[in-house]
């Protein structure tokens, strides 16, 4: 810890956790929060929840588990070069989709349908109840009882309207300020690793061509250089270099920027951070390169009609369950029964979102399946 910046966020300067513990042994408060995220029950169903491809269409494509550890190791990285807080930044990373719905944004966008005239659905809130109260681990406390810096980078976008109910975490949307530089790099660690993994993965599945992507440049630059580098190569090697050539330029790229913004905004305490504009970013040479992926992902990738279907099967899914809980709360497990008689609404949003993907398909079977009484 000696050799992190002055505006890195350290125990001392730390808002600390909500309910008061006994300081851990022989680690960092940070390191305990990132422990707890990873031993927690709702970070293992990340395994079996999907981030682009359902977990039945192929045992080689990112699930939301494999994307967490993917987006916690660049956001591991980059700290450091940074000299910011390694365990807050990767805590951060691995506990960002713990609130996420089975099926992905599918499942999120039809589950904010069922809770429309409810409060709405949003997975980051989502993610930020899960360690503050669903999680039951502990006897002094609900939730993991994280530092409030792990809890403040986990919210990344927040109505005013709901901020205004979240008490202290909730502040900094009311105020305009920005969370901690750890945060920062969370959010954006997460676009590196899901514009470029979920390339690798729709090319694996075949629902995109090297073809189609020479319209990428930042990626035919990338792959004319791999070959220029290595001529002759092809198939999954030439992918991976080229892939892990772009997640280099885009890591290096956001340390160079993020840099030239700290110095240029006179930063020199956390403070400081929390007032300045966001900090951590993109060169306006690399900026405009990354909206054209995104565009070429949503519109020949997320929208292609072998996804569409999945998704469109998924929403029904949820909108079925929903619907269900909703007429008979009595079909819901005993402990979201007794959540339903504060809030039925939000318990039964509490445990679709909870659920994963293979699950959430059995448990459509057993309510509306003939045969499946079990």
């Amino acid at each position: 810890m000696a050799d992190l910046a002055s505006y890195a966020v350290v125990e001392t300067n730390s808002r600390g956790r909500r309910v008061a513990e006994p300081p851990p042994v022989a680690r960092g408060e940070f390191q305990r929060d990132r422990d707890r995220i990873v031993h927690c029950t709702a970070f293992r169903r990340l395994e079996y929840k999907t981030q682009v491809f359902v977990n039945h269409e192929g045992d080689l494509f990112r699930t939301r588990l494999t994307h967490s550890i993917e987006v916690a190791q660049i956001t591991r990285s980059i700290a450091r070069a940074l000299h910011l807080n390694e365990d807050l930044a990767e805590a951060v990373a691995l506990a960002h989709d713990l609130g996420h719905t089975p099926f992905g944004h599918a499942g999120q966008d039809a589950l904010h349908a069922c809770m429309q005239d409810f409060g709405g659905f949003e997975h980051n809130l989502q993610s930020l109840r899960t360690v503050d109260v669903l999680e039951e681990s502990y006897a002094g406390f609900n939730g993991l009882n994280l530092m409030h810096e792990t809890r403040e980078g986990i919210l990344k976008h927040c109505s005013l309207k709901n901020a205004a109910l979240l008490g202290d975490i909730g502040q900094r949307f009311l105020q305009g300020h920005q969370p901690s530089l750890e945060a920062q790099l969370a959010n954006l660690a997460d676009e590196i690793a899901y514009n470029n993994h979920d390339v690798d993965d729709g090319l694996r599945s075949g629902l995109i061509t090297l073809e189609q992507l020479d319209a990428v440049p930042i990626f035919r630059r990338n792959r004319e250089a791999v070959e220029a580098a290595y001529p002759g190569l092809a198939g999954r090697r030439l992918i991976h270099e080229t892939i892990r050539r772009m997640i280099n330029m885009m890591a290096v790229d956001l340390i160079e920027q993020t840099r030239a913004n700290i110095a240029a905004a006179g930063v020199v305490s956390l403070d400081d951070v929390h007032a300045a504009p966001r900090l951590v970013a993109y060169s306006d040479a690399v900026l405009p390169e990354l909206r054209v992926l995104k565009t070429f992902l949503r519109e020949a990738l997320y929208h292609h009609f072998q996804v569409l279907r999945m998704t469109d099967k998924a929403r029904r899914i949820i909108r079925d369950l929903f619907r269900a809980f909703m007429d008979d709360p009595r079909l819901l497990p005993p402990q979201y029964q007794q959540m339903a008689r504060a809030d039925k609404p939000r318990a039964i949003a509490d445990y679709i979102a909870g659920m994963t993907d293979r699950y959430a398909m059995r448990e459509h079977r057993r309510l509306f399946a003939v045969g499946e009484i079990h």
